[in-house]
């Protein structure tokens, strides 16, 4: 099983091919749509990493693939500039999947 990257980012994208990691820099909704599905179509690839911008585009997609689909897992990374994401969205997340405050 291989990875593989879409990103937003040539900086992205080659920090990840020094580790060996094949990918695609896209931009527009069309770009994304059409990378997501060829990596699905190919079975060689276990995981797919998306960088967040990317990932919240086309957030319906990715929930329909972790909800409808065994392989490939789908990985949302930080690019160069860093997470989204606020400092507790982790806690936020285990809150609202099981309900308990930690």
């Amino acid at each position: 099983m291989k990875m593989y990257l879409i990103s937003d980012n040539v900086d992205t994208k080659t920090g990840m091919r020094l580790a060996g990691v094949e990918g695609v820099v896209v931009h527009e909704m069309e770009e994304i749509r059409n990378a997501l599905d060829e990596a699905l179509k190919d079975r060689d690839i276990g995981i797919i990493l998306i960088t967040e911008k990317l990932g919240k585009l086309i957030a319906d997609k990715i929930k329909d693939i972790k909800l409808n689909y065994h392989t490939p897992l789908i990985v949302e990374i930080p690019d160069r500039h860093g997470t989204g994401r606020t400092p507790d969205s982790i806690t936020k997340y285990v809150r609202e999947a099981i309900g308990l405050k930690i």
